[in-house]
């Protein structure tokens, strides 16, 4: 089985690089990893903030688009006060700004990353920037429990693969927070957080650090709950894909 989980930047990765050995691979002109996890071969793209990276081509490359299942994971704004940080969410359902469309995840992979930890909601939000106010997620409330920039446009793509899709995010700031920093203004056009630009805007607002260093804390705490649900899900969608196809059927 073949399975490609993304994330949008290192940050979010790293814990889960921590916890399982990953081979860097140098061919895809992105950063990308390898592992294997029982008989699944499971490749790490980081796609950029937005998904702005040439992922899909280097996503070509590894297996010539043959994919079985994607994971797009990463972290996320709650939409709703019910949704506590560092909580794994699993999404029914993704809204794409870009496409203003709505895209399903698999029904079966959902129900499997529930049983493994994760919280099933109905709906994440893919914006096309930031949501830095807390009256911006307000605004957003009655359309996704979650926002984040890059799941439906991931899955989107690989579904023209065949391959089936799930999205789950650990949750990063909670729904009633401002951001410390406008990030639409600090990154890149290549999905990258620009330390310089950062600096600049601390340097204009110095009370806004230990929003900041409070920020991160936040991030890292998601990013760490997220890597031990990415391990105890993909052992168990590969142990369930053994099972099958000792059965004679396949997952994807």
């Amino acid at each position: 089985m073949k399975i490609l989980v993304t994330f949008a930047v290192d940050a979010e990765f790293a814990p889960w690089r921590k916890l399982r050995h990953f081979e860097k691979l140098s061919r895809t002109g992105v950063d990308s990893y390898s592992t294997a996890i029982g008989q699944a071969d499971v490749k790490v793209l980081l796609t950029g903030i937005g998904g702005k990276k040439p992922w899909v081509a280097a996503t070509k490359v590894l297996w010539d688009g043959d994919i079985d299942l994607c994971v797009s994971s990463g972290l996320a704004g709650a939409l709703s006060p019910e949704h506590q940080l560092g909580e794994v969410l699993a999404a029914q359902s993704l809204y794409s700004t870009q496409r203003k469309t709505s895209i399903l995840c698999d029904p079966e992979l959902v129900e499997t990353a529930a049983t493994c930890g994760a919280k099933v909601v109905k709906a994440f939000y893919s914006a096309d920037r930031v949501a830095v106010r807390a009256d911006e997620k307000r605004e957003l409330r009655w359309r996704a429990d979650a926002v984040e920039m890059e799941s439906a446009d991931i899955l989107f793509e690989v579904a023209a693969f065949g391959a089936k899709g799930i999205a789950v995010r650990g949750i990063s700031d909670m729904s009633e927070q401002d951001l410390p920093l406008d990030f639409n203004r600090v990154t890149t056009d290549s999905g990258e957080v620009s330390l310089a630009r950062v600096f600049g805007q601390v340097i204009q607002n110095v009370t806004a650090i230990p929003s900041l260093i409070r920020f991160g804390q936040q991030s890292q705490l998601a990013a760490s709950k997220l890597a031990e649900f990415l391990d105890r899900y993909l052992e168990s969608l590969a142990a369930t894909n053994t099972l099958r196809l000792k059965q004679g059927a396949s997952i994807a």
